[in-house]
């Protein structure tokens, strides 16, 4: 896969991002203050393909990674370009690289408000804004009623493929087997039939909750409820494109507020296709995932 590109004056060396070192893709995301740890990393090289770019001593300059999500849908992320890099035009070579890969997909990606103006100079509409709560846990909401929340083993996580396609669009089973390996899986069922789940699992400075799938407010806050009790006095962070609703407002009262937001934007088919009574991804699985 490697070959020598020229972005300006800056020679870099296009490599496949299964063979650098994960230490170095670290330093990368540490440099752009992103949270993830080489595990986040291993698991996400695990899911996805990416490329990065080096110089001839093999410092890492830019990343980028994309994640085939059923039949025609790919969504994109990890796309970090070092500001000496940036400059030199790497991010839009990157996403050109990234697209000519994924040539013949749909397209989704949440987007910073720094490289906004290049996702939409390459085709990409806006959406939705994304807003990352994120905090130490210190308020428990009351112990959940519902019976119909149980843990679900991940040899069973088949269980949800059907309700997670009608909320997420595609079927994305392959990715929610890798998920439920390095998760603990809620599920919320009624009458013997799948009416949501959530999951949780270690990321960055704590954990987060993600994917959150469910049908209205009060079942996702359900599903958050059951494992915010081994989450106490830790980091949580939970990505979800709920602004006003009952859902957010939840969020904020147990000690985890807005602290910043991202832009979902798509190119080719519409990503979001919201309808009443109808499964909704309530929190994301992770921002390269969506």
């Amino acid at each position: 896969m490697a070959k020598t590109v020229r972005v300006k004056s800056f020679e870099l060396i296009a490599r496949d991002i299964a063979d650098v070192d994960v230490h170095l893709l670290h330093v990368l995301s540490i440099g752009v203050g992103w949270p993830h740890r080489p595990a986040d990393w291993e698991f996400l090289r695990q899911v996805g393909q990416g490329i990065v770019a080096v110089d001839d001593i093999g410092r890492v300059f830019c990343s980028a990674m994309w994640f085939l999500q059923g039949g025609d849908l790919a969504t994109i992320g990890l796309v970090i370009t070092t500001p000496r890099a940036q400059a030199q035009g790497a991010g839009r070579w990157l996403m050109e690289e990234v697209m000519e890969r994924c040539k013949g997909r749909n397209l989704t990606l949440n987007s910073t408000k720094a490289a906004y103006p290049l996702y939409l100079s390459l085709g990409f509409e806006k959406e939705a804004t994304v807003f990352l709560h994120g905090g130490i846990l210190s308020t428990l909401p009351a112990a959940a009623r519902d019976h119909g929340l149980d843990e679900l083993p991940a040899t069973q996580i088949e269980e949800l493929a059907d309700y997670d396609t009608e909320a997420f669009g595609v079927n994305r089973s392959a990715v929610l087997v890798q998920l439920s390996k390095r998760s603990v899986t809620c599920v919320l069922r009624r009458s013997d039939k799948v009416v949501g789940y959530a999951m949780r699992r270690q990321f960055g400075r704590g954990h987060v909750i993600g994917p959150i799938v469910a049908s209205n407010d009060e079942d996702a806050i359900l599903l958050v409820g059951w494992h915010l009790p081994a989450l106490k006095d830790g980091y949580v962070r939970i990505d979800t494109r709920e602004d006003t609703s009952p859902f957010a407002e939840f969020l904020t009262q147990i000690g985890l507020p807005t602290t910043s937001t991202t832009i979902t934007m798509s190119k080719g088919r519409r990503f979001l296709n919201r309808s009443d009574a109808s499964p909704w991804v309530y929190g994301l699985a992770a921002h390269a995932l969506n």
